[in-house]
């Protein structure tokens, strides 16, 4: 058992979405008040089980809205499962929205310390490592602009830059070289193939098919929350564009 990091059993999460039509924040509050406000449960995942081992890389597969990033946030313990359970064992460094953990009024500079505090780093460790997460970033030019003036592939670059400069047990990246443009791409999956050969386990998300066979070995296909498939990437990502034809 020491050899699995993450080990979901059973795991269902569930959403409250309002069921009547609320045309504003002034009705729904009035409706609240009088008690009126109906709530609708939703099922983001049904009965998820799920099992990964250290240094394995899984690609999760599926459409917008299957449940792929619900997914990520239970396993990162972003939100709690309403049934089953989750376990990890091991350091999670999470990519999982761009610019989660960044504040949009501060600098580069200043963003750095704080998101490299959120993932539990020292003050004296994002000291010593600043200059490598800015060069791998490629925003030497940048560090006294405000957060809010980036773009999103600049954010997409501090994020990971800050997220893989220390080896996680397990790396979690969600769409995050989307918004890349193909130089900075090919650097992040040169690093993410360096932490797997490190002993890092990885779990992605990505729209590409082919960026999920060139770093993953399995996968798992998500639809409308349910597993519908999971094991060799080339088997499951078949079966998954099989939808399509």
């Amino acid at each position: 058992m020491h050899d699995i990091v993450v080990n979901v059993k059973n795991a269902s999460v569930c959403f409250n979405k309002a069921s009547g039509n609320i045309s504003g924040l002034k009705e729904y509050v009035i409706k609240l008040l009088k008690r009126e406000l109906m709530f609708q449960e939703f099922f983001a995942l049904k009965d998820i089980n799920f099992q990964v081992k250290r240094g394995e890389a899984w690609g999760l597969i599926g459409t917008n809205g299957s449940g792929k990033s619900t997914l990520l946030k239970l396993i990162s313990g972003i939100i709690d499962p309403y049934t089953g359970s989750v376990e990890i064992n091991g350091s999670i460094s999470p990519l999982i929205e761009l610019g989660a953990g960044f504040d949009p009024e501060l600098t580069a500079r200043e963003n750095v310390f704080l998101n490299g505090a959120l993932l539990g780093h020292s003050k004296k460790f994002i000291e010593e490592n600043f200059q490598q997460i800015v060069d791998f970033a490629e925003l030497n030019d940048f560090l006294d602009v405000p957060i809010k003036n980036f773009s999103s592939g600049m954010s997409a670059r501090l994020g990971f830059a800050i997220a893989t400069v220390t080896k996680p047990d397990i790396l979690i990246v969600d769409e995050v070289l989307a918004v890349g443009d193909y130089a900075f791409q090919q650097k992040c999956k040169a690093r993410m193939e360096e932490l797997l050969s490190g002993g890092t386990t990885l779990l992605f998300v990505s729209h590409s098919i082919e960026q999920v066979k060139e770093l993953c070995q399995s996968a798992i296909w998500i639809d409308k929350g349910i597993v519908k498939a999971q094991g060799d990437v080339n088997s499951v990502s078949q079966q998954y564009m099989s939808t399509f034809n």
